[in-house]
């Protein structure tokens, strides 16, 4: 068939690669440069074991908290509120015990296999772009509260190999951390990438060496003839095709609402600090539990990424909140060189049950959405691909599509 993938980030290149591989003509359209949104300033964790979902039982009195701090972990832009309102109380709902647990084990089956899927899809490639290794949980207080206890409940079920560290054990694994962080979480089965933006370019390099076309140009909505939709318009003229995979990230909200679908998708804007000359690098992706964001030695420095921000995509970035980051990694590191530091702001496109969308549009069946990964698009990746592929290609899927289906709000 001939099938145009629309958005060139990890999901859409990966999924355009797996497409052409089956044996299809595909066309991957973009707009900027391949992997230059969001796949470019993620912070390149590939966690197997990423399975808590973030919308957990107590939620709700944490509210008050994050509209009083907006440099705090989670903030929530007042002006913004009427619009996000929606989304986030479908994400308490989604703190139910029992809906928990589903989108625990969905995030499981998504997540699970990524680094050996990627070392298989990439195959000689994989090397020197992707790290195994392991990660860290760090923080200074002893005392687990009710949300870690039922996390760790969580990742036992789920068969999550973790190792517990206390004191000089945490030194011991990361020995330029600041002795105060004395309580920690080894995760020996994750990994990370050196550079999110030369794996998603390396991958859409692969897909032309075997035949894939690419087309920058920006999409501007559907094309119609006689109630089907048979391609895209873009701002240089259509493309036609049998088949549209939608993989656009926070743009896909717009492009389902010009088909009739309603989707509950919100931008969760995430900040990055990049800092070319560290000084002091640590030993493997570490994630700082106490202020939740996290450090990833890469090939061209030290990645500081994290917050969340609930807001508007397209409103002014907030270069405090990127401070506040640098801040709190140099107390973690008080030998930090943080001179030449680039920040970075991008909108994650997220759901309130922390699962993406993926499947066809209820409108127009031959366009699939895969879009709606938030803060896992790296790590989801490459299980989207197979299904994106699956369900294309009407063969039996690798996990089961339910749990990620569009119409499930």
């Amino acid at each position: 068939m001939k099938i145009l993938v629309v958005g060139a980030g990890i999901i859409g290149a990966l999924s355009a690669l797996q497409l052409r591989r089956s044996g299809h003509a595909v066309t991957l359209i973009e707009r900027d440069e391949p992997g230059m949104q969001c796949s470019y300033g993620n912070g390149g964790a590939l966690s197997p074991d990423f399975c808590v979902p973030f919308a957990l039982p107590g939620m709700m009195k944490r509210i008050p908290r994050w509209f009083a701090d907006p440099n705090g972990p989670l903030f929530v832009d007042w002006r913004h509120l009427p619009k996000s309102l929606p989304w986030l109380f479908e994400w308490l709902r989604q703190s139910k015990l029992d809906k928990v647990w589903h989108n625990a084990r969905a995030m499981r089956a998504l997540h699970g296999p990524c680094i050996d899927l990627y070392e298989s899809m990439l195959g000689e490639k994989a090397a020197g772009l992707i790290e195994r290794g392991g990660s860290v949980y760090v923080w200074k207080t002893p005392k687990a509260g009710p949300t870690e206890t039922l996390s760790r409940t969580i990742r036992e079920t789920m068969g999550v190999q973790v190792v517990p560290l206390q004191g000089r054990q945490v030194q011991e694994i990361d020995p330029n951390l600041h002795p105060s962080y004395c309580n920690g979480l080894l995760f020996p089965n994750n990994g990370h990438t050196v550079n999110p933006l030369r794996l998603t370019q390396t991958i859409v390099d692969m897909f032309v060496a075997i035949g894939g076309a690419v087309i920058r140009d920006d999409v501007q909505g559907p094309v119609w003839k006689d109630g089907k939709v048979i391609g895209v318009q873009c701002s240089q003229g259509s493309n036609l095709a049998e088949r549209m995979v939608i993989a656009t990230g926070i743009r896909g909200k717009t492009f389902a609402a010009q088909l009739g679908d309603h989707v509950l998708l919100q931008a969760e804007r995430g900040y990055h600090v990049m800092l070319p000359d560290p000084g002091v690098r640590p030993a493997l992706k570490i994630s700082n539990r106490d202020h939740m964001f996290g450090l990833a030695p890469m090939e061209n420095g030290v990645r500081i990424g994290g917050t969340v921000e609930i807001s508007d995509p397209d409103a002014p970035m907030r270069p405090e909140r990127a401070r506040s980051l640098l801040m709190h990694a140099r107390a973690m590191y008080p030998d930090l060189n943080v001179e030449g530091a680039e920040f970075w702001m991008g909108s994650r496109p997220s759901t309130p049950d922390c699962l993406p969308i993926i499947g066809p549009s209820a409108r127009a069946p031959n366009v699939l959405y895969a879009f709606g990964h938030g803060h896992s698009g790296v790590m989801a990746s490459p299980m989207t691909a197979q299904l994106v592929t699956a369900l294309i290609n009407d063969a039996a899927p690798p996990v089961d599509p339910t749990p990620y289906r569009p119409d499930r709000f």
